[in-house]
């Protein structure tokens, strides 16, 4: 149970225990109700039903949803992540890349929530600018954003080091959107810059992975992903991949809001791209 287990160290002592029992007896536990778990676990209906807020779900009946689709995927899967495959051939590399790269967006669709994206969506459309922000592997993830709402029109900075950041948040207020990318939610550029944006007025939408982090612990939309990578490519490939998928499903919302004038604009940057690169 992917989900439970990266947001693990979030959890507080009884909802420890209770995640526990979950992740041990997960077949049982997609069958109890919530009194028979809570006595099963030895935690109390409170302690299971904040778990399960944790976990981005409505309520139990909604975790109960999240485990049953876990399960029923790992049923037809033998694959799990793997970092430099031992024997180094081409066939390992591609079979290995590629199942970890599905297979993290498989797991960060359990984590999301429609009513989040709507809101993140939201957001975005009603500002006045959106400042996205991202440092090392995730400022691929911001400048990628950044392309894609320019392209419709939107006034977006994509920044990515820490100066920078502060300065464009020390100019943001009521009317904007800061965007915070960083998969641990603790990188200390980001937080600092998004809180300055959150104290000017700002609203925030980040992007982290699961579980309560300080980036997060801002945002007014958050945004889920997970991965759980080996040291080797941690932060590098997969969870990145997840990252882009997110960026793809919030892209796609913004544009269906006014769907035709936004496939104008695409059509004419487009062109602009096209006739530039044949005249050069």
């Amino acid at each position: 149970m992917i989900f439970i287990e990266e947001s693990f160290h979030t959890f507080k002592p009884t909802e420890k225990k209770a995640a526990e029992f979950i992740l041990q007896n997960p077949n049982m536990a997609v069958n109890l109700s919530i009194q028979k778990l809570a006595e099963r676990a030895e935690v109390s209906e409170a302690s299971i039903i904040r778990l399960a807020k944790k976990m981005n779900c409505t309520g139990f009946k909604d975790l109960k949803l999240k485990l049953a689709y876990e399960l029923a995927k790992n049923e037809h899967k033998t694959d799990q992540y793997e970092d430099i495959p031992d024997d180094g051939s081409i066939k390992s590399y591609i079979q290995s890349i590629s199942q970890n790269n599905i297979q993290a967006i498989e797991n960060t669709m359990v984590l999301m929530s429609e009513e989040t994206i709507e809101t993140a969506i939201s957001l975005i459309t009603g500002a006045r600018m959106v400042a996205v922000y991202g440092i090392g592997a995730s400022a691929i993830i911001a400048q990628d954003f950044k392309q894609k709402l320019t392209r419709i029109n939107y006034w977006c900075e994509a920044a990515i080091d820490g100066d920078t950041q502060l300065t464009v948040s020390a100019n943001l207020g009521p009317q904007d959107v800061v965007f915070g990318i960083s998969y641990s939610g603790l990188t200390k550029d980001i937080c600092d810059s998004v809180s300055l944006a959150k104290e000017n007025g700002a609203k925030v939408i980040t992007l982290t992975k699961s579980g309560d982090n300080l980036l997060s612990l801002m945002g007014d939309a958050c945004l889920y992903t997970t991965s759980l990578e080996r040291n080797i490519r941690s932060g590098a490939t997969s969870s990145r991949i997840a990252q882009l998928n997110v960026i793809d499903i919030l892209f796609a919302g913004i544009t269906k809001t006014n769907k035709e004038k936004n496939i104008e604009a695409l059509e004419r940057t487009r062109k602009a791209v096209g006739r530039s690169k044949r005249e050069g």
